[in-house]
């Protein structure tokens, strides 16, 4: 029991990590991305301002050596007068007082490097050799060529030895000392290099770890929440999409107003595609429901009238009758397979074109022929037929054929007791536009925006006709744009409706 125990722990530890794991990679990423940035900055604060301690020590030692060498040589100058007469002690004591201002080194040799001044002269702790020379400068000697190259200006070095006068290299700033014209001595002003810039470095770097410590715990909490704020979203995309496996359309991501990030663009994209999906879904269901009954309604009356006259139910006499309501539901039948499989062909992209050259105004007028019999029914005026002139285009006859078919057939259904006008024209840009429009009750701005939907019907309220499958506008709009044009629809509720159609006189030179 003890060890099943210990190990549970890592294992709920594993499994949080792999629930949250898009969680930790991101935080993990973001922060060792803060952490990264801050070791840059740490390695360009300790490059720069060690650079800028050294020129600014090499600075320092240039200018207090030549303060020194100034006062040396106004008092070498002067030397005779009497007041002069303690001018060493002033000049060792001088010495003294800027070498541990500045900290540094400061002495004056003579032009055989030996050293004749410095700073421990007048040192409280001062211990003097046998023959009274400075215990420690008295081993100094600089190297001719050192002494050689001091020019009039001086020179110095963010990093030397004097040529084995130090065993570590030091910074150093040499300036002659000239009386007369001539250079009499040189003071040198010398501090270890190594030493006061990792003093200098240890200092910046304590202040900086300090402020780069509370920025790493703040940055760690602010990328914390940015994190999880930034995936919020995509878990309720992963909710989203669990709902939408189940059938359920209805859950929607939430969108913050006023976001115009590329996220906030993604999200309202999804739940665009949520709707859609929807009614999607919604129509699909319909089309089958419609599609099932208009299937099963034809085939029982087929089958019920057959078996009629074969029993002899049916007289004689009324089989002719009832033959040509079986014919018709037959050809119903078939039109309702012809949609089906044009559609099917349509969306695998096997529906190939055969332009011909034809009169569609012809097209028009048989058409008009063959729904005779609905039009002196439901009592319907044809307006425009005198006042179409022959047309010619270059397309295919039969698509074209049924999508003027399936234009007629809705306003056939939508119309009684009305008007149909039918409108031909040829236009500037090579296309002709062909117009159908019918008297009634027209079609609400909601509806009229989803009528070329696969699958939408109009509502059935309001039809005189509700055996349609919802398959023919889409047809005809899917028919036009292979030709390369277009196709619309206008209404007024309680006036008219019109669907116009465009196409190029020949669909090859839009292809």
């Amino acid at each position: 029991m003890p060890n099943t125990r210990r190990g549970s722990l890592p294992k709920r530890l594993k499994n949080a990590f792999k629930r949250r794991s898009i969680f930790i990679k991101y935080f993990f990423a973001f922060f060792v991305l803060e952490i990264l940035c801050f070791v840059i900055l740490a390695v360009a604060v300790s490059f720069f301002g060690t650079n800028n301690w050294t020129k600014e020590t090499m600075k320092m030692l240039s200018e207090n050596t030549k303060q020194v060498a100034d006062l040396t040589e106004e008092i070498l100058t002067n030397r005779m007068q009497p007041d002069m007469q303690n001018a060493t002690f002033i000049l060792c004591n001088n010495i003294s007082m800027i070498s541990e201002a500045i900290d540094a080194d400061i002495y004056v040799c003579n032009m055989d490097g030996k050293v004749i001044l410095c700073k421990d002269l007048v040192s409280d702790n001062f211990e003097i050799s046998s023959n009274g020379e400075c215990i420690v400068h008295s081993f100094y000697t600089i190297p001719q060529s050192i002494i050689n190259s001091i020019g009039e200006n001086g020179s110095s070095s963010p990093a030397s030895t004097l040529d084995g006068v130090y065993t570590k290299s030091q910074m150093y700033s040499a300036r002659p000392v000239i009386v007369d014209g001539k250079t009499v001595a040189i003071v040198f002003a010398v501090k270890p290099a190594s030493l006061g810039a990792l003093n200098y470095l240890s200092n910046s770097m304590k202040i900086f770890l300090v402020g780069s410590l509370f920025a790493l715990v703040i940055g760690a909490i602010a990328t914390y929440f940015f994190t999880n704020d930034l995936l919020s979203p995509l878990k309720d995309m992963s909710r989203a999409t669990k709902c939408y496996a189940k059938g359920d359309f209805s859950y929607r991501v939430k969108v913050r107003k006023n976001d115009d990030t590329e996220l906030a663009h993604l999200l309202r994209a999804f739940n665009s595609m949520a709707s859609s999906l929807a009614l999607y879904e919604s129509s699909r269901r319909s089309f089958v429901a419609n599609v099932s009954h208009e299937l099963k309604t034809p085939m029982t009356t087929i089958s019920g009238f057959i078996d009629g006259i074969l029993d002899g139910t049916i007289p004689p006499e009324k089989e002719k009758h009832y033959l040509e309501i079986v014919s018709n539901e037959t050809k119903r039948l078939s039109r309702l397979v012809v949609a089906m499989l044009n559609i099917s062909k349509i969306e695998a992209g096997e529906l190939n074109l055969n332009p011909v050259n034809f009169n569609i105004c012809n097209d028009i007028f048989n058409v008009l022929v063959s729904f005779e019999q609905q039009i002196e029914q439901k009592n319907i005026e044809i307006c425009g037929l005198d006042a179409l002139v022959p047309t010619t285009v270059c397309a295919d006859e039969d698509l074209i054929h049924q999508v003027i078919y399936n234009l007629v057939d809705n306003a056939v259904k939508f119309t009684e007791n009305g008007k149909i006008f039918v409108f031909v024209e040829n236009n500037d840009d090579n296309t002709v536009s062909v117009k159908i429009r019918n008297t009634g009750a027209g079609i609400s701005n909601e509806e009229l925006s989803k009528v070329f939907e696969r699958f939408y019907k109009v509502d059935k309220s309001r039809s005189y006709d509700t055996k349609s499958a919802g398959l023919g506008l889409y047809i005809v709009k899917t028919v036009v744009e292979l030709h390369g044009g277009t196709v619309s629809a206008e209404s007024v509720e309680d006036e008219y409706t019109q669907f116009e159609f465009t196409i190029p006189n020949d669909y090859r030179n839009k292809a």
